[in-house]
């Protein structure tokens, strides 16, 4: 559904020029729920907005829905779905007018759109909402709102543009199940950024993280999880006991980044499940009290961490690829 070679943009502002996007390979196959990682001014929001017709590629080439993105973006947008992170929604406009629009705009007659959205609807939990304005729905019921505009023409690949940001837990978690029914029901293929590690932990086959314009990973999140050096796991022990409690640990099969702070000894090993039974045998028969014990199962933020040198949460952005500067080269 997508298949994209050396896709690159770059920006020219006050006489420099930045290289947003540095000729990423993307392939996602049909069927696929993919995610896409990158912190803020990595890549990833100039990336989905080429694959989306929204911007123009300064190099590469891309078949997106069947269509060459360069030579037929129309065809492109025919055939894909949008779910922008902000809406696009009219806050004065009623829900079925909005439906019935969008549709339009694609082609059908209204009242085919009008029966479209009220299937949509169905699906869709909105059922009832059709004569109120679209600033009177909740942040959920507009977020569900904006995917039904995003699939009035059937399209089999959608984008998702950080469809969560801004739910609480409950419509987030609402949401999650409205995405993974579009893939088991309707067969779609969809394409989602995203912030929320766990979003991407829960719902994505595979995942795609970009950092400095540049792919830098790509796997399923069990993969990419376990490339990072095995489970943390930290016990307390009295004080003057944690180095030998570390000398200890630093005999277990694997185990390494062993650091002591206070009576707390740290360290990561490939398997904690299988190091802690001989880890308690060891403390015990050496006459060490341990009062805690902690393990951490490593997360997709400790993924991209380790790739990157920073968290994904981290507000900052990247340093080159800053994606807010014009449009226009």
């Amino acid at each position: 559904m997508i298949r994209a070679r050396g896709l690159a943009r770059t920006f020219t502002a006050r006489g420099r020029t930045v290289e947003a996007v540095k000729g990423v390979d993307i392939d996602v196959t049909e069927g696929e729920l993919v995610g896409f990682l990158g912190a803020n001014g990595a890549g990833k929001t100039t990336t989905l907005r080429m694959l989306t017709t929204l911007l123009q590629p300064t190099a590469g080439e891309a078949i997106v829905g069947g269509c060459d993105l360069r030579t037929d973006p129309v065809g492109v947008r025919r055939r894909i779905g949008y779910v922008a992170q902000n809406g696009g929604t009219h806050p004065e406009s009623k829900v079925a007018e909005e439906i019935a629009l969008q549709g339009q705009l694609y082609g059908m007659t209204k009242s085919a759109a009008q029966r479209r959205g009220a299937e949509l609807a169905e699906q869709l939990d909105l059922i009832g909402l059709d004569q109120r304005s679209t600033k009177t729905l909740s942040g959920g019921q507009r977020r569900r709102l904006d995917i039904a505009l995003s699939l009035i023409h059937g399209p089999k690949l959608i984008f998702f543009d950080e469809p969560t940001n801004g739910l609480d837990p409950q419509s987030r978690a609402n949401l999650w199940e409205h995405i993974r029914r579009l893939r088991a029901e309707q067969g779609a293929t969809l394409f989602l950024t995203t912030h929320y590690l766990d979003e991407a932990d829960s719902l994505c086959d595979r995942i795609l993280v970009i950092d400095n314009g540049e792919i830098v990973a790509t796997g399923s999140p069990d993969a990419l999880k376990a490339k990072v050096s095995g489970d943390g796991i930290s016990i307390e022990v009295p004080q003057d006991l944690a180095e030998q409690a570390a000398e200890l640990v630093a005999r277990l099969q694997g185990a390494h980044q062993v650091s002591i702070m206070d009576s707390t000894v740290r360290f990561r090993v490939p398997r904690g499940d299988i190091a802690i039974p001989e880890l308690l045998r060891g403390l015990d028969a050496a006459g060490i009290a341990m009062t805690a014990i902690q393990v951490q199962r490593p997360t997709l933020d400790d993924v991209f961490l380790s790739l990157t040198g920073r968290s994904l949460r981290d507000p900052g952005a990247s340093p080159v690829a800053q994606e807010k500067v014009p449009a226009q080269v």
